[in-house]
């Protein structure tokens, strides 16, 4: 029995990350250009292999951490991409994560290190083996994630504007929302707490600064619901 498996084939397991960031203004993908063959100097999405003793989320975490910085991220598995000739060197099958994380609060440190760098999703450069793919799939799932969920607490400061809450919709879903009714339907989920601080460099008369009310965030992101923006 011990020996059962020592004709079945060998493969590479890898876990590729597509790190999503918000600026304020823009949706971002954190992206490193290699280092190595092959498609040295090629920009790829952030990733590794499994080890013997992790199990998938766990070797996620470790890549995410240590390109980041950050152990507490927001993550969900994606996909998995298998096919045969994706990986040029060895047969190797990837289990993709995407992730969610404050731009303002990255390390910029690990992104020099790391020869990382932040690009607009409209405007990443073209990616090494299948990761366009894997980035056009994650894009997908976060835009239904955001029909179904509410978006925002992994992604922006502590404390933001209206303003700022509607570009992060609007740059996810890649079009303009009416304001009026963004407004009415974020406050109808009633996971927003009105601080009686102001942004003062919005405009002349300053804008309310929010911040998530946490119990009920996590209790609306246990339900699905329909925003229908």
């Amino acid at each position: 029995m011990l020996n059962s498996y020592t004709s079945a084939d060998k493969v590479l397991l890898a876990v590729d990350c597509i790190i999503f960031g918000f600026d304020n203004e823009d949706l971002k993908i954190l992206l490193i250009k290699r280092d190595f063959e092959p498609e040295k100097g090629k920009w790829s999405l952030i990733g590794g292999f499994l080890k013997k003793d992790e199990v998938l989320n766990d070797s996620a975490t470790r890549i995410l951490n240590r390109y980041t910085g950050f152990h507490d991220i927001y993550m969900e598995q994606l996909y998995t991409f298998s096919e045969i000739d994706r990986d040029p060197v060895e047969r190797t099958i990837s289990v993709a994560y995407y992730a969610l994380i404050n731009v303002e609060n990255h390390n910029e440190e690990l992104i020099q290190n790391y020869n990382a760098k932040w690009f607009s999703i409209n405007e990443a450069p073209k990616l090494i083996f299948d990761h366009d793919k894997m980035l056009k799939h994650a894009i997908s799932r976060l835009r239904y994630r955001t029909s179904t969920k509410p978006i925002g607490f992994e992604l922006l400061p502590e404390k933001f504007t209206m303003r700022q809450l509607q570009k992060l919709y609007e740059a996810i879903l890649s079009k303009e929302l009416d304001k009026r009714n963004f407004i009415s339907k974020i406050n109808s989920l009633d996971i927003l707490i009105k601080l009686d601080e102001k942004d003062m460099l919005s405009s002349r008369k300053g804008s309310y600064l929010y911040t998530f009310d946490k119990e009920k965030y996590e209790e609306k992101l246990m339900n699905d619901f329909v925003l229908n923006l």
